[in-house]
């Protein structure tokens, strides 16, 4: 059964994936922007109040949300459903490159978790797909190999090797595809894909986590 909270959570989660305000959120839908403000959400007799479903229906049309996608905003922060890691052709997480550099989207591990992924069909068959996501790529850094809209498939925990396309995350929040030319006990030395970037070498200390390409769309 959904409660209260949940649903007005999924309108604010709703709202942070856009970069919008409660009140954005509603006048990009065409609503009173007073709408989802956290006053409305009690009546003065402490009722309480929820958004109605045509509300909803269209906070879902101006962002571009699917339902699937709003129900997956009710849930808990530490998880993703299940459905997400099953068999080849269903979905799996998608996120955007600028994104991931964001606190809360992954576990310490380097596996996918908390509120705010998109979904993508999966196109391919790994050997090991428990835990696989997708980061869509975003501007021309890693120009000419994967190019602005193509999306990575990653598989965190994975053993990396030499020459492995890899996806690396920084302590600092910085995530970077790059292909791995060294990892001795102390640091990692990482080829770029743009000739026009520098290699990078990094202390094992900074990185976070680092996880291998196994599929791109191109």
């Amino acid at each position: 059964m959904l409660s209260h909270d949940q649903i007005w959570g999924a309108i604010d989660r709703l709202a942070e994936r856009h970069d919008l305000t409660p009140s954005g959120l509603a006048r990009r839908a065409g609503l009173d922007p007073t709408s989802f403000n956290k006053s409305k959400r009690l009546s003065a007799d402490g009722r309480l109040r929820w958004p109605s479903t045509e509300s909803i229906a269209k906070v879902l049309e101006a962002t571009g949300a699917s339902m699937e996608q709003f129900l997956g905003f009710m849930r808990p922060a530490t998880s993703l459903p299940d459905s997400f890691f099953s068999a080849p052709g269903s979905s799996i997480p998608l996120l955007g490159f600028a994104q991931a550099g964001a606190g809360g989207f992954f576990d310490d591990g380097g596996f996918p978790a908390g509120q705010g992924w998109d979904v993508v069909e999966f196109p391919a068959a790994p050997s090991r797909k428990a835990g696989v996501y997708a980061l869509e790529v975003q501007g021309e850094s890693m120009m000419p190999l994967y190019r602005d809209g193509d999306v990575l498939i990653v598989e965190p925990g994975a053993q990396v090797r030499r020459n492995d396309r890899v996806v690396v995350k920084t302590r600092e929040g910085e995530v970077m595809a790059k292909v791995l030319l060294r990892q001795s006990p102390r640091s990692i030395e990482l080829l770029s894909l743009n000739p026009e970037h520098p290699n990078r070498t990094i202390e094992l200390s900074d990185v976070e986590w680092i996880a291998r390409i196994i599929w791109a769309s191109q």
